[in-house]
């Protein structure tokens, strides 16, 4: 097995998850087995408290696991599902070490980030692997924070270790000075720099950057940055995030990583050709719509990040453009929002948490019911159609949630116990909130002779979640006689998850959050059905 580790440096945002993902893609195209795995620096123990504006969404695991977003661009690159073990943070790490302390594991020993803190650290990276050919690990941050230190000694330490075979790839970001006309190689070179006071020399130096590098820049990052020519990769920008894996195995990166770890690279031929199918399928797409996606969180588009991949592969599977329309359901008034609502083809309300920009979302549910535009409710989204329903057509006036109003018809309660295995979970207001959510893949029993069942096309599915309210079961009956059918529970017929509208042309609310299983070589049916009535 080897351990491949990529850093970042100069800047953050630079694509490290996508350059992560895409060399797992490039490596499972030879047919290697290929792990992926998150190293974040942050003291959080995961991100499931934290804003979507601090940190994008939070992507799900099938086993439950709140993890960072860049585990959904690993899952849609290689097409295996990640674990809880796929992910970890300093939080969680120090955790650890603390509850160790506390049981008095250490045998009164003083505690201190070396070895303790690196030691569970280089335990987490060497845990949970299963005869994988490469295990890669991607540390969040930038090097030179003072959170990853502790990350860098624990990879110091495993490389220094003559039995384990390793490789590190360092990010950096190459600016171009526009005043000058030439690439700048210098915060490079500092940036390799701090990696070397941490002991550490990198093998392969990708260079992000907006203009093309020339060869003078590669010998000059080559020469004082002590690293090969040929390991020195350009990271251009693309067209699509899908174009990357084919670009980055242009410029050598998966064959310099292959050459370095001692193979022969024609021996483990690559096969890029799904990725030429897909990238064939985008260019030709014939048309575009729009899709409206009425949230709260819009300024930051990393927040809906699944969502919007998920719709574009929905545009794909139906040679369509997608053009995404996103719309602040907390700024917009009632009649500015109807009017920027008119020019969409369909209307998507996303999942979310609070009081904040509800009633937007409403006012956005009841336009598509209304005038028969194609809707899409997504967890939250789902919950506010049934609250509109139950206000505007069963004519509940005081119809609503808990989480935002207590009334004598709340139609949407908090979940205060299920199963989860075999142990029951409980929770109150009073909970704690990271992690007491029902999380992860739970299945659900679709109704026969239902639109949803039709789009699946099997009765028992399983899709992950992440909510703490549940739609009442007692309101049941009143919605099926107005013609808005439950058409899919729980197996044990307690918890709603599908709501369909049996008289509109596409009205679907589902409780669980189907984009974090969609893929652009296997879509998911709900989003292709979804595109595909609303670009009819």
């Amino acid at each position: 097995m080897h351990f491949v580790f990529i850093t970042g440096g100069v800047a953050s945002s630079l694509g490290k998850g996508i350059a992560s993902a895409s060399l797992a893609a490039l490596l499972k195209s030879r047919n290697f087995k290929v792990r992926i795995r998150k190293l974040d620096p942050y003291l959080n123990v995961d991100p499931g408290t934290m804003s979507p504006y601090q940190h994008g969404e939070v992507y799900v695991t099938d086993d439950g696991a709140e993890t960072d977003l860049d585990l959904g661009h690993y899952e849609r690159f290689t097409n295996q599902s990640s674990k809880k073990s796929d992910s970890i943070s300093s939080g969680k790490i120090y955790s650890t070490v603390l509850s160790k302390e506390r049981k008095g594991d250490y045998l009164g020993a003083t505690i201190q980030v070396i070895p303790h803190v690196t030691n569970e650290i280089k335990s987490f990276i060497n845990s949970d692997l299963k005869k994988e050919d490469f295990a890669i690990y991607e540390i969040g941050g930038t090097v030179g924070d003072i959170e990853s230190l502790p990350f860098l000694e624990a990879i110091r330490q495993i490389r220094n270790d003559k039995k384990i075979s390793s490789a590190l790839i360092h990010m950096t970001y190459i600016p171009y000075l526009s005043f000058a006309g030439e690439l700048k190689t210098k915060p490079t070179q500092h940036s390799v720099k701090e990696l070397l006071n941490a002991g550490i020399q990198p093998d392969i130096i990708m260079c992000r950057s907006e203009k093309p590098i020339d060869q003078e820049s590669i010998t000059k990052i080559s020469l004082f940055c002590n690293v090969k020519k040929d390991s020195v990769i350009p990271a251009l920008n693309a067209n699509s995030i899908y174009d990357v894996p084919s670009l980055y195995s242009k410029y050598g990166l998966d064959e310099s990583l292959l050459k370095h770890l001692g193979y022969k690279s024609k021996n483990h031929p690559l096969d890029l050709k799904p990725w030429y199918s897909l990238l064939k399928k985008i260019k030709n797409q014939k048309s575009q719509i729009k899709i409206a996606v009425v949230g709260k969180y819009t300024n930051l588009k990393d927040s809906y990040k699944s969502l919007s991949e998920a719709l574009m592969h929905g545009g794909i599977e139906n040679s369509v453009n997608v053009k995404i329309k996103w719309i602040n359901s907390e700024k917009l008034k009632k009649q500015k929002l109807i009017s920027a609502l008119k020019d969409c083809d369909g209307i998507l309300v996303p999942g979310g948490f609070g009081a904040r920009g509800i009633e937007g979302k409403i006012d956005a549910i009841k336009y598509a019911r209304k005038y028969n535009v194609p809707f899409f409710g997504i967890c939250l989204g789902m919950q506010l159609a049934v609250i509109e329903i139950a206000q505007n057509v069963l004519n509940i006036k005081d119809a609503n949630s808990s989480e935002f109003n207590q009334t004598s018809n709340s139609v949407i309660g908090l979940m205060t116990e299920w199963i989860k295995g075999n142990k029951v979970e409980k929770r109150s207001k009073n909970s704690n909130k990271g992690g007491t959510m029902r999380l992860g893949s739970y299945k659900a029993k679709l109704k026969r002779n239902s639109k949803i069942y039709s789009i699946y096309n099997k009765q028992l599915i399983s899709e992950r979640h992440r909510h703490r309210y549940e739609v009442n079961k007692k309101f049941i009956s009143k919605f099926n006689n107005k013609g808005y059918d439950f058409s899919g529970m729980s197996p044990d017929g307690l918890l709603p998850e599908v709501l369909e509208s049996k008289n509109h042309k596409w009205f679907i609310g589902v409780q669980y959050h189907p984009e974090l299983k969609s893929r652009p070589l296997k879509p998911h049916p709900l989003f292709v059905s979804f595109i595909k009535n609303c670009k009819k």
